[in-house]
């Protein structure tokens, strides 16, 4: 072999190699990159309905609109149809507790106010038909204690939500008339939802709207008698811890001109029946 043709056989085999192993460096980089962003992609898109949760809640505000008319609800036909309430309990149930906390007061409430409705909604339909919501559930465990929530990857309850969530770190009495357990003595259910921009004008309205049904909730100024909504028995002391007492809490929301005297102790309270009977829409 000439020298010619031995340095060519050397370049060709001891180059070639080299110009190999670079090659599956790149491609082995290729993978890396392809592998991450995958990863990335992938991982951002199941933290998107947290991060970015739909603050109009428009999906439930759809499932009201349609299902609900003057405070009752069409269930039959709600369960006949309910792939927008699932969605949107599906929405909830994404969202990481660590995301929740960054949100404002106002929003917190909204998303915690409407999870109950819609879980309270989704409660009834599992067990439709039926004459009330305490036909749910045990003697021992009520309808308020099944674990139907699902929230922050826990399995939690109506009451959860509603005593170890909202009444304790909100504080403010008017959830009371935001909360509709599926009855009829219950404040209306506003066939829209709770959005945070909106919520203290909608806490008031529904406040006032409550009241204003004399079957649970009025003044009879000649005996000086109130009746009240046995709601205002149940959770007295939220009231009396922002403003003294009930009746100083309810004064603001009383429709027409309710006596001046009504807060300062000249009154009598006595309580209505609670209708427990399921909030279904009249079949007739």
């Amino acid at each position: 072999m000439s020298i010619a043709a031995e340095g060519r056989g050397r370049w060709t085999e001891g180059k070639r190699p080299v110009r190999n192993a670079k090659r599956g460096e790149v491609w082995h980089l290729i993978r890396t990159l392809w592998v991450l962003t995958t990863c990335y992609i992938a991982a951002s898109s199941a933290a998107v309905p947290g991060a970015d949760f739909d603050q109009s809640h428009a999906l439930f505000d759809g499932v009201l609109k349609q299902f609900v008319r003057n405070a009752r609800v069409d269930y039959a036909a709600l369960k006949a149809h309910p792939q927008d309430l699932n969605r949107y309990l599906e929405h909830l149930a994404s969202v990481a507790k660590a995301d929740f906390q960054q949100w404002n007061e106002g929003q917190q409430m909204a998303f915690l106010i409407n999870t109950y409705n819609a879980y309270t909604l989704r409660l009834i339909l599992d067990h439709y038909p039926l004459k009330s919501i305490k036909d749910i559930g045990t003697a021992f465990s009520g309808p308020w204690a099944q674990p139907v929530v699902r929230l922050f990857g826990e399995s939690l309850t109506l009451d959860t939500v509603e005593h170890k969530m909202l009444r304790k770190d909100y504080r403010d009495p008017r959830i009371h008339f935001a909360l509709v357990c599926a009855a009829k003595g219950c404040p209306p259910l506003r066939n829209e939802v709770y959005v945070a921009a909106r919520l203290d004008e909608q806490l008031d309205d529904q406040a006032r709207k409550f009241l204003a049904n004399p079957e649970k909730n009025r003044v009879e100024t000649a005996e000086h008698v109130v009746y009240l909504s046995p709601i205002f028995k149940w959770y007295a002391a939220d009231f009396e811890k922002k403003s003294g007492s009930v009746l100083a809490a309810l004064k603001p929301y009383w429709p027409g001109n309710p006596p001046a005297d009504l807060a300062s102790g000249g009154f009598r309270i006595r309580y209505t029946d609670y209708n427990w009977s399921l909030n279904d829409i009249d079949k007739k």
